[in-house]
Formats: C-alpha cells, structure tokens, sequence
C-alpha cells in the first residue's frame, strides 16, 4: 500500500512539472483548424501551431495563415510593397513601398516608409526617392522608436573613378539611415562609400590592399552592368551590442557595423565601441570578397539576416537563406551560424562562423528573395520565393508545406505564436 500511494505522488509531481514546464514556454490555448488544398504536407503531431505572416513579393495583401491553409487577417494595401511588411508587438504595421515614378530603381526597390495604428489607418510616412538616393528592401523598428531604413546611394562617374572605380557608368552603393518619426530628423547615418577600397588605380584615392584591409569594402568587386553591385537585402539589429547586420546579395556576404557609433565616426574609421568607426566590424560568407582563397565559402547570394535571440533554442546565433548552392547549383540551402565570441578581422586570418544546422532539398530553390524564421518549439520556417512556405524540424523533418497559387512570389514569412501581444491587438 505504501509503495503505491508513494507511486501515485511521484505521477501526480512528475505530471505537474510537466505541465508547469509547458506553459512556461508556450501560451495555453486550444485551435483547431481544417485543411485546406493549400497545404501539400502536414504532420499533425510534429507542426506547430501557430500564425504565418505571409509577405507576397511586391503585393498589396499581406496576410496571417494558420497550419490548415487558412487565411485569419489580411491587410488591404493602397500601395504596393517594396518589399517588407512586419506586424510589430503593438499590433501596429511597418511596411516599404514603392513610390510613384522613381527617378532610378532596381529589384526590391521602395522609397516611401509607412507605420500603420491598429486599426490600419496611417500613422507616419517618410519618402527617401530622389535623383540620387531610394530606400529599397527592408526597413527595422528600433527599441528606441527611431526606424531604420536601407538606402541606395548614386555615385557619378567622375567622382567614383577618381576613387579608382574601374566602371563607366553611375555605381549605386549602400546607406543606412535611422530616423526620429517624432521630428522625420535623420539622428544617425553609416554609408558604405566611406569605406572602401580599390587596388585597380595606385593613382587614385582608396588604393590599398584588399586582403590586408578586410574591414574595408572591395569597390571593384563583382561590379554589375547597371552599377547595382552591393545590392543588400535585408538587416537586423542586435540592440544589445548595437551592431547591424546586413545582407549584401551580390557580394554573398553579412556585414557587420558597429551602430554605437556617432554619425561623424560612422564615416571615418575610429571611434564607436569597436574603435572601428564605420569600418565593418566583422563580415562573413564569402572570403573571395575581401581577396581570401583558403577560407570556405558558405553563401551564394544570401536573404534575411535573422538573429536568434528572446530565448529561442540557438540563442545568439543566426539564420540566413543562401539563395544557390555551392558552384552556384540551382539548390537552396538554410544556415544556422554561431558566430565567434569576439569579431575581429584579422588580415589573412578571419574567423569563420561555424554551421551549427543547416537544411536543404533538391526540391527547395529560388535565386531571388526568400528567407527563414526560428519558431517558438524550435522548429523552422522557410520561405520559398516562388513557392510558399515549409516547416522543419531541428532532425530537418518536413512536417509542414503551403502554397497559395493566388500568389507567386513570397519575400519572406514571420511566425507568430498564440499568444503574442501582437495577434491579441488584432484580435486573434
């Protein structure tokens, strides 16, 4: 009799752990779906239940989608995206678009910088579309408030030829701009154009090694026929080190910037916490980049640098899409990276990140957009730009796909979980 009332207490204690342990991870709610045609895969016991903020490539609908295939919300846009759209903590919306008649433009090109209140109404805009400047791509909210906004820059031939640019044509580089919507000031600026290099004129300013100087910015690299070359993509903040990174697509690279930095110390090449200035602190993916032919090459073009952080399995580490495979194979691959504890770029000695988990398939490929978000049960969302959305878990299990055959091209996918302070403002 003993031994059984001592069994039953060690259930009753081992059940209740369980369930506190469960709850202190995830929300406790009850949503039932049906499936729909839209999903093609789905493992009942392996996906997780939550909310996909689906971003249609260049659309007017972005929309949240449930596990069955389901549309729950949907945003009805007067302009078109160009190309992020985000459903912040308090419910509201942050969103690129593209202006009317830009006076230049290239793939992922926006210009105007909309945020949203909760019922959908206007809040703040701010256009960056000129003769020599547009915002393109991706756009952040800081914690501060401020906004964080990719630039294209136009650089004319004869001031980036005296810089030793070996090109005939205007060059477009990259800028980061954060502004204040409180005053629409510009409080802090980086632009890549302070920063380079160039080993093609010994006559001309910037001449220097490119290997011996990896935090500076080969200017000659890969240079394209319309002077778009850098083309970047997509960046993220890590607030608690204040650094930026950001996805440069034709240079299959993440760039790391020191963000501590005063904008007059963001154009030189000290001062910040780093004592680099804007200097790129660190940088990864691609050593060919920066001269380097002993380090592996991991990225062939690259989309969403996605920084894990807020308790989710692979704390500090970050997920990036590679658009093709190695030798540029039309296959894509999904990294998961754990940087080293300290960035550094050490001539001929830079400290690669370490694969910690990757996925891929020979049916998973799209040279253009696309991306991956980290959900809360630690399994992994993959937009397929021209496809839809897959869901796998860490044993790179495939438990859930959709495809919306209303839409052809996704930019990206966020995941929401039940719960999250952001689906309660909505309503869901």
């Amino acid at each position: 009799m003993y031994n059984k009332l001592l069994l039953f207490i060690c259930f009753f204690v081992l059940v209740n752990c369980n369930e506190e342990n469960i709850n202190s991870q995830e929300p406790n709610f009850t949503y039932e779906y049906e499936l729909t045609e839209d999903v093609l895969v789905h493992d009942q016991e392996n996906v997780y239940n939550n909310l996909v903020l689906i971003c249609p490539n260049g659309g007017k609908t972005p929309y949240l989608v449930d596990k069955g295939g389901n549309i729950k919300y949907s945003w009805s846009l007067d302009a078109f995206l160009g190309n992020d759209f985000e459903l912040l903590p308090n419910g509201k919306t942050l969103g690129i678009f593209k202006s009317i008649n830009p006076a230049f433009s290239f793939g992922g090109y926006g210009g105007v910088i909309n945020l949203f209140d909760q019922n959908n109404i206007l809040e703040w805009t701010y256009e960056v579309s000129n003769e020599i400047e547009i915002a393109h791509h991706d756009v952040e909210l800081l914690k501060n408030g401020n906004i964080m906004i990719m630039v294209w820059e136009k650089i004319e031939v004869d001031t980036h030829q005296n810089f030793g640019v070996d090109f005939d044509q205007p060059i477009y580089v990259e800028k980061l701009i954060e502004v204040n919507p409180e005053t629409n000031e510009i409080v802090w600026q980086w632009r890549s154009w302070d920063h380079i290099i160039q080993e093609h004129d010994n006559n001309a300013s910037a001449f220097g090694s490119v290997i011996q100087n990896p935090h500076k910015i080969d200017i000659n690299y890969n240079l394209q026929y319309n002077g778009d070359f850098m083309h970047a993509n997509g960046i993220d903040l890590d607030e608690t080190n204040d650094l930026i990174y950001m996805s440069v697509n034709f240079f299959s690279e993440i760039w790391v910037i020191d963000h501590s930095t005063t904008t007059e110390q963001a154009s030189t090449s000290s001062g910040g916490n780093y004592n680099k200035g804007g200097d790129l602190i660190y940088r990864f993916g691609n050593p060919l980049a920066y001269g380097d032919t002993q380090e592996q090459r991991i990225f062939h073009r690259n989309h969403f640098p996605n920084l894990l952080e807020n308790g989710v399995p692979g704390e500090g580490n970050i997920l990036v899409y590679s658009n093709y495979g190695e030798n540029n194979s039309e296959q894509s691959h999904i990294y998961e990276l754990q940087l080293p504890d300290i960035l550094a770029l050490e001539p001929e000695n830079v400290l690669s990140p370490e694969v910690v988990w990757s996925f891929t398939d020979e049916s998973l490929f799209h040279g253009k957009i696309s991306g991956a978000d980290r959900l809360q049960n630690g399994n992994t969302l993959i937009c397929e730009g021209d496809f839809g959305v897959w869901e796998v878990t860490p044993d790179k299990e495939v438990v859930w796909k959709y495809s919306n055959e209303n839409f052809s091209n996704y930019w990206r996918c966020y995941g929401y979980s039940f719960g999250d302070s952001a689906l309660e403002f909505i309503g869901l």
